[in-house]
């Protein structure tokens, strides 16, 4: 099978397309043909080993797994003598449990891991964005920033993959939201349900004396200390990537209450809890309730200019990586 293997960490052109072995599976797993899968800034982190805490993960000096991807949809191709949730044909979505091995041809999966079958009204592209931005967003804002609805929300990247999905859980669960983004994405987060925008190439939000129940970084593009002074008294501020700053108030709230600053690695959550929340965010899919963003899609083969793009730091919701034939 074809796979984007990376075996030093550094920029882009460290990916290269090469043919592996295509794996077997075991008696409690299922073979999936890939169709397609998405390059997330989790991807590009792992492929660069920047943040270093990132390598105490993946290998302190070279990666030890090669194969980068977070999620995924596809075909179930086969599967082991133990499997009963999945049948060979299922279309499903799913999401490695170490995050990682979706940017290949196939992958093997474990019949009790995240994985589901897919919304019915989504094709498998869609399908395949559904785990970072769901998974990540989803139990931030229920299960870490306790949202209840009144609350005032902000989200800072509000056009991303997890923001496109926030915005939209936020006005589910009934909070007042703000999104932060760019001018050219405006009335996008404004279609997603958003009550107020602010241009962040305008506006600095801290600037404008406005305070929040939650203040939700879904690209870890500010910090604890900027954001504070816009926080209600017992106010959260929920981060996707980890600093030393924010596990040292964490610990501090911990003990002394106050201001919270939360990060979480969401996607190292039980297989059984994603496969919960899995089962919400298709309920919620198939009933119209959520939508989800594709801003490119590339060929496995453009890999590498993929990953470029996503470091940008401009992009729309998602960016899909197109591995399989276009019908099954």
């Amino acid at each position: 099978m074809k796979a984007a293997i990376f075996n030093k960490y550094g920029p882009a052109d460290v990916l290269d397309l090469k043919t592996i072995t295509t794996p077997t599976p075991k008696n409690n797993e299922v073979l999936v043909r890939i169709h397609a899968t998405t390059v997330t800034p989790v991807d590009t982190s792992f492929r660069a080993g920047d943040p270093w805490i990132v390598r105490l993960y993946l290998g302190l000096f070279r990666p030890k797994k090669t194969v980068l991807g977070t999620e995924l949809a596809g075909e179930v191709t086969a599967v082991g003598k133990d499997v009963t949730r999945f049948r060979i044909g299922d279309q499903i979505f799913a999401a490695p449990a170490d995050g990682t091995g979706a940017h290949a041809e196939f992958i093997c999966i474990p019949d009790d891991g995240a994985i589901a079958t897919i919304p019915s009204n989504m094709s498998l592209e869609q399908a395949a964005t559904i785990c970072n931005g769901g998974l990540t967003a989803l139990p931030f804002l229920r299960d870490h920033g306790k949202i209840k609805r009144g609350d005032k929300v902000l989200i800072i990247g509000a056009s991303g993959s997890i923001g496109t999905i926030a915005v939209q859980l936020a006005k589910q669960f009934g909070a007042h939201v703000t999104g932060v983004c760019s001018t050219v994405n405006l009335d996008l987060v404004t279609s997603l349900g958003a009550d107020r925008l602010i241009d962040y190439t305008v506006e600095d939000f801290t600037a404008l004396g406005d305070t929040y129940d939650i203040i939700f970084d879904t690209v870890a593009k500010s910090s604890f200390a900027r954001v504070k002074q816009s926080l209600t008294p017992r106010g959260a501020y929920l981060v996707t990537a980890p600093s030393i700053a924010t596990l040292s108030r964490m610990a501090w709230t911990a003990v002394f209450g106050g201001k919270r600053a939360i990060m979480a690695a969401t996607g190292l959550r039980a297989a059984k809890d994603q496969v919960a929340d899995m089962k919400i965010l298709k309920g919620m899919f198939e009933a119209g309730i959520l939508t989800t963003i594709i801003d490119r899609t590339y060929p496995l083969e453009q890999i590498a200019t993929a990953h470029a793009y996503v470091e940008l730091g401009h992009k729309t919701g998602n960016v899909v990586i197109s591995v399989g034939p276009e019908e099954y």
